[in-house]
């Protein structure tokens, strides 16, 4: 259960991010009020799951979920730049995630 929280965590660190890029800096309440909301969500939800899963695997994962979930997000939402090198990096983050679930004894 502590993975599906912590999975659960980490995409709601996309919609905060990506409602922080949407408030323009604070200056629109909606999407400010979303990414506050979200933070508070996101960080209670990878706080229950680190009641079970070690830091060392939590915030890695949790961090790497918000990283590739920003840059699909960015890239397939605001139009911002795919390159070969940009598209390795996420595939590397993914890879340091499934490495993270399988050395894990949880």
């Amino acid at each position: 259960m502590a993975w599906i929280y912590l999975i659960g965590a980490g995409i709601l660190e996309v919609v905060w991010s990506y409602a922080m890029k949407q408030s323009h800096g604070f200056t629109r309440f909606g999407p400010t009020a979303i990414m506050i909301v979200g933070m508070i969500a996101s960080f209670w939800l990878l706080a229950v799951a680190m009641r079970t899963l070690p830091l060392g695997t939590a915030y890695p994962v949790w961090t790497g979920i918000g990283a590739v979930g920003a840059f699909v997000l960015g890239v397939w939402v605001l139009g911002e730049q795919l390159t070969l090198t940009r598209a390795a990096a996420a595939v590397l983050i993914l890879a340091g995630l499934v490495l993270m679930r399988v050395g894990s004894t949880e």
